[in-house]
């Protein structure tokens, strides 16, 4: 079998996120699994590093697929032939061949997000897809002293939504949070998050968290007691999905396999 990876870029508006599912054909995994079983004349299933939600854009998505020995296509092949029959709103921007051992989801060792706001009352026509809009003023620098409680390695039992799952209590809540940078461009607020990675609605959680600091409706020390209580309760409202961008996926150096 041969291992092919490779990079994605998609407009996340019209799509019921990443995974794919029984209930409906429009899923992004469904999209690409049919299109590579056409192209292979067998079933492919296909390997994301991240399961974005409905609504969620990414920059580079990375997955990968095996392909029998008998389907001979070279990476750049595959690649155009996906971009040949793809919606405009899904992009492959790189294939290559990588070892078996390589998986996207399992090797990878973190990842970066952006949310985007749009913090003004008046409309942006061109961003609404992709930004949420937040007419009242936030105050950022609140928002910057809050995240700093964010960051670092903690059980983030208070900022997930709960997903179905046989066992939903047994999987760990902890992740590691390197980095989390508020900046300000007139208008625009961008949250760039950089972890090791991230639970379900994780990111639109910490987000709407924040944006409840940066209205001065809770202060930035007490998102600390939040992430103690571990409690979904206490922290924010989950923000709008179309904010949320996936930017990158993160490999060690050495092969990306270990």
């Amino acid at each position: 079998m041969r291992n092919i990876k490779i990079t994605l870029q998609y407009e996340g508006t019209r799509y019921q996120g990443w995974q794919r599912q029984d209930s409906t054909e429009n899923t992004l995994q469904g999209k690409l699994e049919a299109l590579l079983g056409k192209m292979s004349g067998t079933r492919i299933e296909v390997q994301g590093a991240g399961r974005t939600d409905a609504g969620v854009h990414a920059l580079a998505q990375t997955a990968n697929f095996k392909l029998p020995d008998n389907v001979n296509h070279k990476p750049e092949e595959i690649l155009a032939y996906m971009n040949r029959y793809l919606p405009d709103d899904i992009a492959v921007i790189a294939a290559e061949e990588v070892p078996e051992r390589f998986h996207s989801r399992l090797n990878a060792k973190g990842k970066t997000y952006h949310y985007r706001i749009l913090n003004s009352a008046v409309p942006h026509v061109f961003l609404r897809r992709y930004a949420w809009i937040v007419e009242n003023g936030l105050d950022v620098e609140a928002m910057r002293k809050a995240a700093a409680f964010l960051c670092g390695t903690h059980d983030f039992s208070a900022f997930t939504s709960h997903r179905k799952s046989k066992n939903p209590n047994k999987k760990s809540k902890v992740r590691t949070i390197y980095t989390i940078d508020i900046d300000k461009n007139q208008d625009e607020i961008l949250f760039r998050f950089i972890g090791n990675g991230f639970l379900y609605h994780m990111i639109r959680i910490m987000v709407g968290t924040l944006t409840e600091v940066g209205t001065g409706k809770i202060k930035p020390e007490a998102v600390a007691a939040i992430l103690a209580s571990g409690q979904r309760e206490n922290a924010g409202v989950l923000v709008p999905a179309k904010g949320l961008t996936l930017v990158e996926v993160h490999y060690s150096e050495e092969g990306k396999t270990d």
